[in-house]
């Protein structure tokens, strides 16, 4: 029997991936008789939809066995799983300046399971005794040494990396940096005095800047302008071997708790787009912090689980360290944005809220 090319493409398209096996027969059947031209091309035709449908297989079968995020069922096995839990503060503690609701219950719960509790935050604004007093101005009762702040990450690393103490800092962020590198023994300049500087740009202008500035600390700022950007700048291009380090390059912060607003990455990529530099991050998603605290309470990474409200800094925070990772929704992410086919971050679990460990150990009783 002859077949023809054209005859041959009608069935090779028609067939579907269950008949496979039978058309792998009938290929061989029909080549009886043919021209070893149209033998040729009929099994170069069946190979063709053999490698597309292997291919459509391994890509559902890639899609099958990836890693997706499951919904917190069991609170009680978690717990018992880890023996510390580190908790992101803005969308998981609080909002702006709003506790959310039953956070206190849900850490005395965990206290009582001798838990140790550490506190991460990518804010700088603040020191750790300046946020230990925002923990007690909202009822929670929280040791200055459960707190680590990006501020405090800024002046750890310095001092990881034995930053001479005869060069200066400076800073485009607020207090929270200020104080931190000070505690370590640190100069600096810059930071909120030099919100309210301007630059006359007349013909001929020159600005001078410290060349004794060995590194420059840059953070979230209210008080951010020309003036800063610019002699972050020359410090940055023009000192030799001059430091660029940022506390974080959050997209968004919660300043109130009615909406969102812009973070700490725009200023760094201020800076970025100015040096064509990037800079080092030591806060979140950056494992410094978490190498830090590691070493600093003889903790294994496996038995901490990160909780927090943002997947490209809390979660991958905690995957970049080896940790449990624990999703909650009253911050930052929502659902749809954990589940959007585009989202290649996916923590263990998630959950509504950090309460819910409440809830979720109730029903399992």
């Amino acid at each position: 029997m002859l077949i023809s090319s054209s005859r041959a493409t009608v069935v090779s398209a028609a067939v579907p991936h269950t008949n496979l096996n039978r058309i792998s027969s009938l290929s061989s059947s029909i080549s009886f008789g043919c021209s070893p031209h149209t033998v040729g091309w009929i099994k170069h035709s069946f190979n063709r939809i053999m490698d597309n449908n292997n291919n459509k297989k391994k890509k559902k079968d890639l899609l099958v066995t990836s890693a997706t995020a499951q919904p917190l069922v069991d609170a009680d096995a978690l717990i018992d799983s880890v023996e510390t839990f580190i908790f992101d503060c803005d969308g998981v503690i609080w909002k702006g300046d709003s506790l959310i609701e039953g956070v206190p219950e849900t850490l005395e719960l965990l206290r009582s399971k001798g838990k140790r509790l550490v506190f991460v935050t990518n804010n700088s604004t603040k020191s750790r005794k300046q946020y230990g007093k925002k923990f007690e101005t909202l009822g929670l009762n929280v040791n200055e040494e459960e707190i680590f702040a990006s501020s405090f990450a800024a002046a750890a690393y310095l001092q990881s990396i034995n930053f001479p103490k005869d060069k200066k800092i400076y800073v485009i962020g607020e207090e929270g940096i200020l104080i931190e590198l000070e505690l370590a023994g640190y100069s600096y300049l810059g930071g909120p005095e030099d919100g309210g500087k301007k630059i006359e740009l007349k013909p001929g202008f020159y600005m001078e800047h410290d060349e004794n500035v060995g590194a420059v600390v840059v953070g979230f700022d209210r008080y951010f302008n020309y003036y800063k950007v610019q002699y972050g700048t020359l410090c940055v291009r023009e000192n030799p071997g001059c430091l660029f380090l940022a506390t974080n390059r959050d997209a968004v912060t919660h300043l109130t708790d009615a909406q969102e607003w812009a973070g700490g990455g725009s200023m760094v990529g201020a800076l970025v787009g100015s040096t064509q530099r990037e800079p080092t991050v030591v806060g979140k998603p950056s494992t410094f912090m978490m190498d830090y605290l590691a070493n600093k309470f003889g903790i294994t990474k496996s038995q901490i689980c990160m909780v927090g409200d943002r997947l490209d800094t809390d979660i991958l925070f905690g995957q970049n360290g080896g940790c449990k990772t624990l999703l909650v929704l009253s911050g930052v992410t929502s659902i749809s944005m954990l589940q959007n086919p585009n989202n290649s971050i996916q923590p263990e679990f998630y959950t509504n809220k950090i309460s819910d460990f409440l809830s979720l150990k109730a029903a399992n009783v």
